[in-house]
């Protein structure tokens, strides 16, 4: 069954590249439509990478070493954005900004149907996967270092930022990785949150299901090697970065 599953996803991309040729590539690669979706979609995804850290390396953190009343509850509803059906996801952000709360945000500041409405569909469903990367990677850490060094004299903060990060960076790339390309696949929630206006947020996701609406298959299986290529990519260069610093 494992061989099989990695011989249909290999089917899969191998299938797209025989669909398409070398020319539907660079046509696509010229439209203005399109590098606007690849400028926006690469901005988006590394905000998104950058927010999904800053909240999964304490919550993270928070999960695995600490034991607190409802701390099943806060598990479960960590994963709410993992289970739900995108669509879902992105409903639910549209009806909450029509909310009074959101309502006078948007008083303040335009969300719905601009690129922060992609930046926070985005981070609604990558985050949870680096929640989850980090909770398991500092679970993994025996916390003997971090209690050796406060015996020493170190406080809790010290402890944190200087014993466990650094043993914890290798989870720490991969919860990046995972919110990334996460970021760049992400496809329900924007379409009923952000929508898919030309040259205003429109993203490689977008421009797949845009193309496809027109009938441009060609133009769509080239803009989905571009985004099979760039999921790649990130996934090896983080994958061999993070082999590189455990070699000692």
């Amino acid at each position: 069954m494992a061989s099989t599953y990695i011989i249909l996803i290999v089917a899969m991309i191998i299938a797209d590249m025989s669909y398409t040729t070398p020319n539907h590539v660079l046509s696509a690669l010229k439209s203005e439509e399109i590098q606007y979706a690849i400028k926006l979609s690469l901005i988006t995804c590394t905000v998104t990478m950058v927010l999904s850290l800053l909240v999964a390396i304490p919550l993270g953190y928070l999960m695995a070493r600490f034991d607190f009343r409802f701390k099943k509850l806060l598990d479960a509803i960590i994963d709410i954005p993992i289970v739900l059906p995108p669509l879902v996801i992105g409903l639910s952000l549209l009806i909450l900004f029509q909310t009074a709360p959101g309502q006078f945000i948007e008083s303040h500041v335009r969300i719905t149907y601009t690129v922060y409405s992609i930046v926070i569909a985005q981070f609604m469903v990558a985050t949870a996967f680096a929640v989850r990367t980090m909770y398991v990677t500092f679970a993994q850490i025996n916390n003997r270092q971090e209690q050796v060094a406060l015996t020493l004299g170190c406080n809790q903060k010290q402890s944190f930022f200087y014993i466990l990060l650094p043993q914890a960076k290798n989870g720490i790339l991969t919860a990046a990785s995972l919110a990334w390309a996460r970021a760049l696949g992400e496809f329900g929630p924007i379409l009923i949150f952000s929508g898919a206006t030309r040259m205003r947020t429109e993203v490689l996701p977008t421009t797949v299901f845009l193309e496809m609406s027109v009938g441009n298959i060609e133009a769509a299986v080239a803009v989905s090697l571009i985004m099979i290529v760039s999921g790649f990519s990130v996934l090896m260069i983080v994958r061999l970065f993070g082999d590189k610093k455990t070699i000692r």
